[in-house]
C-alpha cells in the first residue's frame, strides 16, 4: 500500500493509470485476506548469518526509488497546496506514510521532494511535470492533486494510529 501510494501521482502524471482507475487500485475498501498489514508488508527482516536482509520492499521494488518517489510524492502534493488545489491533509498522510517506509537516502528524497516542487513527478526514472500529464490526459493539474488528495485521504484512514 505504502509503494502503491508513494509513486501513484508518476504513474498518473505519465499517462500509466487511467484517472478512473487510481482510486479503485490505490486504496481498496478492504484488504483482502492474504495480503499482510502496512507494517508487515514494509517491516524489513533481519539480516541473519544464514540469510541476509533483502534489498528490496516486496515486489521486487528497490527501496531507495521508492522512497526517492514518495519524497517526490511529498513534493508534488506541496506544489499542489501552494497553487490552493488541496488542503494539508494529504501532506500529512503522506509524510505518515514516508515515515513508514525503511529509511532511504535523506539527500536523494531532498532533491526528489525539491523536484517535486516544481510541478515535476519523478517516479521509477520516469520524469514528467503535472502539467504536461495533465495534457496527456485531457485533464487539468488541478484535477489531478485533487485525486492524490482523494486517493491519500482513503489511505490516511487505513493507516493505524
Amino acid at each position: 500500500m505504502i509503494f502503491r501510494a508513494s509513486v501513484i501521482a508518476g504513474l498518473v502524471a505519465g499517462g500509466l493509470v487511467g484517472t478512473g482507475a487510481m482510486a479503485q487500485d490505490a486504496a481498496p475498501a478492504t484488504p483482502p485476506a492474504a495480503a499482510p498489514t502496512t507494517t508487515e508488508a514494509h517491516a524489513a527482516p533481519a539480516a541473519t548469518a544464514e540469510a541476509p536482509a533483502p534489498s528490496a520492499i516486496p515486489g521486487n521494488i528497490d527501496p531507495a526509488a521508492a522512497y526517492a518517489s514518495a519524497r517526490n510524492q511529498l513534493g508534488v502534493l506541496n506544489y499542489c497546496k501552494d497553487k490552493g488545489w488541496i488542503a494539508g491533509d494529504a501532506l500529512a498522510v503522506q509524510e505518515k506514510m514516508i515515515g513508514m517506509m525503511p529509511p532511504g537516502d535523506t539527500a536523494a528524497g531532498d532533491a526528489a521532494e525539491a523536484k517535486g516542487k516544481t510541478g515535476t513527478v519523478s517516479a521509477m526514472g520516469t520524469e514528467m511535470t503535472l502539467a504536461d500529464g495533465a495534457q496527456k490526459q485531457s485533464t487539468t493539474e488541478e484535477a489531478l492533486c485533487k485525486q492524490m488528495e482523494t486517493m491519500l485521504k482513503e489511505l490516511g484512514a487505513q493507516l493505524p494510529g
